[in-house]
């Protein structure tokens, strides 16, 4: 590992989007770490962040290969690119001798995920997959009441994440990911973070697993008679759920809805500049009638190898909440929502409630429950330090993960039940 600067973690970021100048801003605010170089393929993005951290022109690229080819020139990097660009780009940078922050996915197929666990290896660098919510404070007392004891051994699991309507209709009918051609399935390009918690608070992967699922609103035979192709020209816009004006325009005036979700549809925070992105980009689309292909309903039902069993489900017909987590044991139960744990206590009887002090929100856009800001400030310290163990997972973790997230969609495409899914490291 390189020698630390007087002025910290000297961090190179591939990606400028709402994730990586979310991760960017940590690192600048907590004052260990500077952003020396980035690479962002869109103009507008790229100039602003470039002047946001103050990154020497000559260190401002167009693209990932870009600031790869111009060699080592920091610590550490965050690799936020688009899900598909995550393996060669990882790959490159442990290469380099970077110690890596990368945004879940780790990478949208088996042997691209493969690849980056063998890179890092080889390289001897430290790899940290962006599973946020192994860093709350809820996951940090939950984990803690499994461990010591407080339900007696772990039968069954209930969790649900909540996608919210319309965050279903920005990010996977409109938005980037919706699409498995184009990027990825839903259970991977979404809930990847969901599957890698329940493995992480179960100390175990599955034996077995299946699951069920499908696309059942937002398709073209679906659509209204009267509906429009764009949300500006429809004469349901007003009563439609998923209403693209209605949706960004509300966002005008509220720093943190401005930043999610309206940044991704355009930086003109007007209602003129989002009329124009609607009537121009794909955030305007019809819901039913756009290019999108992936689930917005699915089960996944995992069995462990002492007899436990899990049942995950994600929706899109929410509210946009924190996911919720039934935990049943032989000796007692928790009921939690994110924020609260309810605990009940089967050998005296009692009831008690935790308030783990989690205000974050429960998206990419408000923190994830103050995990965003956690796992960066693990990741720095674990570089800064030279020692992995601030880190809540590693490649080979992430990779164990994200092979029951592929057994399961194998299970749900073909309709059986895998088994042999490799244990966590």
């Amino acid at each position: 590992m390189a020698e630390m600067t007087v002025d910290g973690v000297r961090l190179v970021v591939a990606g400028a989007g709402l994730r990586g100048i979310g991760y960017a801003r940590r690192a600048a605010a907590g004052g260990t770490a500077r952003v020396v170089a980035v690479a962002e393929p869109d103009p507008a993005r790229r100039a602003a962040f470039a002047a946001e951290f103050g990154v020497p022109a000559d260190q401002v690229f167009a693209g990932w290969a870009d600031l790869a080819a111009a060699g080592r020139l920091g610590d550490a990097a965050v690799i936020a690119t688009q899900d598909r660009m995550h393996a060669d780009a990882a790959v490159a940078f442990a290469g380099l001798g970077y110690h890596i922050l990368l945004e879940k996915p780790m990478a949208t197929t088996e042997p691209d995920a493969l690849r980056i666990a063998a890179a890092v290896d080889a390289a001897g660098v430290m790899l940290a997959v962006c599973h946020v919510l192994r860093y709350t404070p809820y996951t940090r007392a939950l984990k803690g009441l499994l461990d010591g004891d407080a339900i007696g051994k772990l039968v069954n699991v209930q969790h649900l994440e909540p996608i919210g309507w319309w965050h279903f209709a920005h990010s996977f009918v409109r938005g980037h990911w919706n699409n498995s051609e184009t990027s990825a399935p839903l259970l991977l390009t979404k809930s990847c973070h969901d599957i890698d918690w329940l493995l992480y608070l179960i100390g175990a992967a599955p034996s077995r697993v299946s699951s069920f699922g499908g696309l059942a609103h937002f398709r073209p035979e679906q659509r209204p008679a009267e509906a429009a192709d764009n949300c500006l020209d429809c004469p349901l816009e007003r009563s439609c759920p998923y209403s693209a004006p209605r949706l960004y325009r509300s966002c005008l005036g509220d720093p943190a809805r401005e930043f999610w979700p309206l940044s991704a549809v355009t930086t003109d925070h007007t209602e003129a500049g989002i009329d124009a992105a609607l009537r121009t980009g794909p955030y305007g689309r019809c819901v039913y009638g756009s290019d999108n292909n992936v689930v917005d309903h699915q089960v996944v039902a995992m069995e462990f190898p002492d007899g436990a069993t899990c049942t995950f489900t994600m929706t899109a017909f929410t509210p946009m909440e924190h996911r919720r987590t039934r935990l049943f044991g032989t000796h007692g139960y928790v009921d939690g929502d994110g924020r609260l744990l309810h605990v009940t206590d089967f050998r005296t009887g009692e009831q008690h409630t935790i308030d783990t002090g989690t205000l974050d929100g429960d998206s990419a856009g408000d923190g994830h429950g103050g995990g965003d800001d956690a796992i960066m400030d693990a990741f720095l310290k674990a570089v800064a330090c030279g020692d992995a163990s601030a880190l809540h997972s590693d490649a080979a973790a992430s990779l164990a993960s994200h092979r029951v997230v592929w057994a399961a969609e194998q299970a749900r495409t073909t309709g059986t039940v895998t088994g042999g899914v490799p244990t966590p490291a």
